[in-house]
């Protein structure tokens, strides 16, 4: 599928809808709406990306590790004029782009195939590292994760490792819906913070605050966002 531009731009409210669309044998769905405001927030106001740029050197990278439940994403996508709506009833059927697991292959503004736990942090550490590489040290990499994911050793060294390294580029947002194992309760901020990292914990529905936490300077080190929401039923 190529990319592009001619899919009109839609607004929040229109994000209900647009999830409507996506009917089907979807066992992910809290998932996907325990992600849905803070994603809004983030392509609305924050990333530096839009259709006609998910191909410039420059641009933010937003990778969802999250990707078992990517119907929120999805129509954010579409909000956002990445793709037309049309495409989303299609979800998940055989010959659609839209997966019950995003392939970045497919699906227009995707950066990563996601969907399996514990991946999608250390691919955006591996990213900064990359745009250093080239040179790149303006765009920024965001990766949003759950909290369940947390138990993933994967994850565990990543973070270990990238607030000693001091990857500023980095930016985590954790959709806290009290579904892992083994956190604590409220210790997931002092987590990341141990590692040296900047964190923040905020309401996941509210978008002042989440807007807030997002554009929070955090010099020398990356920065995590935890966004707490209802627990997962």
């Amino acid at each position: 599928m190529t990319h592009t531009t001619a899919a009109p731009v839609r607004g929040y409210r229109d994000l209900t809808r647009l999830i409507s669309l996506m009917t089907g044998d979807e066992k992910h769905g809290p998932a996907a709406h325990s992600t849905l405001d803070a994603l809004w927030v983030l392509y609305d106001r924050v990333l530096r990306v839009t259709p006609d740029t998910v191909d410039a050197p420059g641009r933010d990278r937003f990778l969802l590790s999250k990707g078992h439940g990517p119907m929120a994403y999805y129509a954010v996508l579409a909000a956002r004029g990445f793709f037309g709506e049309e495409l989303l009833p299609g979800f998940g059927s055989y010959d659609s782009p839209l997966g019950h697991h995003p392939d970045r292959l497919l699906v227009p503004g995707a950066e990563i195939g996601s969907g399996s736990l514990g991946h999608g942090l250390p691919l955006a550490v591996g990213s900064v590292l990359g745009l250093r590489a080239q040179g790149l040290t303006d765009p920024r990499v965001w990766v949003l994760i759950g909290d369940a994911e947390l138990d993933e050793g994967s994850n565990h060294e990543a973070i270990a490792y990238a607030g000693p390294a001091g990857l500023e580029q980095l930016h985590t947002l954790v959709i806290d819906n009290a579904s892992a194992t083994h956190a604590l309760p409220g210790g997931i901020t002092s987590r990341f913070e141990a590692a040296g990292w900047s964190a923040v914990t905020v309401d996941g529905r509210d978008h002042e605050a989440l807007y807030e936490a997002f554009t929070t300077p955090h010099p020398g080190r990356p920065l995590a966002v935890v966004a707490r929401v209802e627990p997962k039923p």
